[in-house]
């Protein structure tokens, strides 16, 4: 099995591989996400370390029960080779109704087969009024005429 795009990436493939995991973290479907990685699949997520898509689907499962309304935007920062860099926001509230959004930067490693094999995810969180808030949408998938980071300022 294959995920395209594949390795080496140009710009453009880059982006839509950006674009795609955005899709897929914004549906919020840890069986889905956890596609997207190799079996073995080796993490960094603040100071939690993952391996493998079991851990993936644990991980993720246990976000977006804390992480309600969660809403995603990803930019491509870098690539070259196998890998690609991101910037990335998102908000989401705590069950006591109080809204974070939390910003952060992704180093991703890909196999061949455009499977991510390692993720190294650095991430902050800033608590901010629900009037604050910038990701607005209604559905899984984030609108294509939706502003992305450097648009709105972040």
């Amino acid at each position: 099995m294959t995920r395209p795009p594949l390795p080496p990436f140009t710009h453009d493939t880059a982006t839509d591989k950006v674009r795609m995991a955005e899709n897929g973290w914004n549906s919020k479907d840890p069986d889905k996400v956890a596609l997207a990685y190799t079996v073995d699949s080796v993490w960094r997520n603040r100071a939690t370390f993952i391996t493998g898509r079991d851990e993936i689907v644990d991980f993720l499962t246990q976000k977006w029960i804390r992480e309600l309304d969660y809403r995603l935007v990803k930019e491509l920062w870098a690539f070259a080779g196998n890998r690609i860099a991101v910037r990335f926001a998102y908000e989401w509230r705590n069950d006591s109704g109080q809204w974070f959004r939390s910003y952060g930067n992704e180093n991703w490693e890909f196999a061949e087969d455009g499977l991510m094999q390692w993720r190294i995810a650095s991430i902050n969180d800033l608590p901010i009024d629900e009037t604050q808030r910038l990701f607005h949408w209604a559905d899984a998938t984030r609108p294509l005429d939706h502003k992305g980071l450097t648009e709105l300022g972040l």
